[in-house]
């Protein structure tokens, strides 16, 4: 895709991938749906912001997994300042969140996660990506890498038995192979939705080749977190085994 604003410099368009669905990252003033002016006043774009804000600072005082990922990345280099490394914006009703490596930011979606929960979850998937930035300098143009961290974050923090049931994914009579399956369609939906020149067969082939080497990789958490269980905390007090803080 080329800018054709005067006088700017052409841009790759693999350097865009995605960002049509983060509409602040393009430098575009957020602006209330008529609905939320009519129903909350044309403040409302405001209010979201400071209510995610909220939820966002709230995670990293309380939440296991999210104080888990700060303290991994804070112990290989990469530290998270919540002004410069998180941001709350007006996203594309597609997605909730998402990490952005030319930045090295994480965008929580304010129109999208409204909850404490919501906004942990996606701290944790995203703060995934931002550690396998980090620490493999990943190249999120190459399918393959994009593939692997899509895999781990939705292998640690996004598939339970109980989710993938709910997503169709599984039946009671495939117990074993019912969280691989939510974990690749996870990875395939996010990969595609960040890369419209890959089809889907292009993907899952990708998945498929990077698949048991990406998904049985549990670091830094240690442990595939399942849904209403024990395990997030556990997980936050054996974070000494990796050498954590």
């Amino acid at each position: 895709m080329v800018d054709q604003s005067s006088g700017s410099t052409p841009v790759d368009k693999e350097d865009n991938w995605g960002y049509d669905l983060y509409p602040e990252r393009r430098g575009e003033a957020a602006q209330a749906k008529w609905w939320q002016v009519a129903l909350f006043g044309a403040g409302q774009v405001k209010t979201e912001k400071t209510v995610c804000e909220r939820n966002v600072y709230n995670c990293f005082e309380n939440s296991p997994l999210v104080k888990l990922m700060y303290s991994a990345l804070k112990a290989s280099g990469c530290e998270i300042d919540l002004r410069r490394h998180i941001a709350c914006e007006v996203c594309d009703v597609k997605v909730s969140g998402g990490y952005d490596p030319r930045l090295n930011q994480i965008v929580i979606c304010q129109n999208i996660a409204r909850s404490k929960g919501m906004v942990q979850a996606i701290l944790t998937h995203e703060m995934i990506h931002m550690f396998d930035a980090c620490r493999h300098e990943l190249n999120f143009k190459d399918v393959n890498h994009l593939a692997c961290t899509e895999i781990r974050a939705a292998n640690l923090t996004h598939c339970s038995f109980i989710s993938a049931l709910s997503q169709g994914d599984a039946s009671f009579f495939r117990i074993q192979k019912q969280h691989a399956e939510c974990v690749k369609n996870k990875a395939l939906a996010s990969v595609l939705a960040v890369r419209p020149d890959v089809t889907k067969e292009e993907a899952l082939a990708v998945i498929d080749k990077v698949f048991l080497k990406c998904y049985n990789d549990l670091e830094p958490i240690g442990r595939r977190v399942r849904r209403n269980s024990a395990d997030m905390f556990r997980a936050y007090n054996e974070r000494g085994n990796y050498g954590y803080e």
